[in-house]
């Protein structure tokens, strides 16, 4: 079964910068397209950005185009979101998984405030 392990999130001032990680056991990393997701408090939980099981394309939401980057490691079966720019309303937990999504793991929380 699919794992996901979320990390690295935390209290940041607007305009910080984080990176997150994900690693990612159970099935085969490196065929599979990967995903971050994002839930702030009282909202659904929506797509931030995604990446193929090769790396070679990459798609965001318009609310993180240009801030944030998604990256991969295979060799590792870890995925990543850089985040750079960041604003108040980035703030939530954010996730990663496999599409079609499948167990969720306990997310990272990422804070935004001064």
């Amino acid at each position: 079964q699919a794992q996901f392990v979320e990390s690295g999130g935390g209290l940041v001032q607007p305009g910080g910068s984080l990176r997150l990680s994900c690693a990612a056991s159970g099935f085969t990393f490196s065929s599979a397209s990967m995903r971050w997701y994002r839930q702030a408090p009282g909202k659904r939980r929506d797509l931030v950005a995604s990446i193929t099981s090769a790396g070679d394309s990459k798609n965001y939401a318009d609310s993180v185009k240009g801030r944030f980057t998604i990256s991969r490691d295979n060799s590792v079966n870890m995925v990543y979101l850089q985040m750079n720019s960041l604003r108040p309303e980035d703030t939530a937990v954010y996730y990663c998984n496999h599409w079609p999504p499948g167990t969720w793991g306990q997310g990272t929380l990422v804070t935004v405030s001064s």
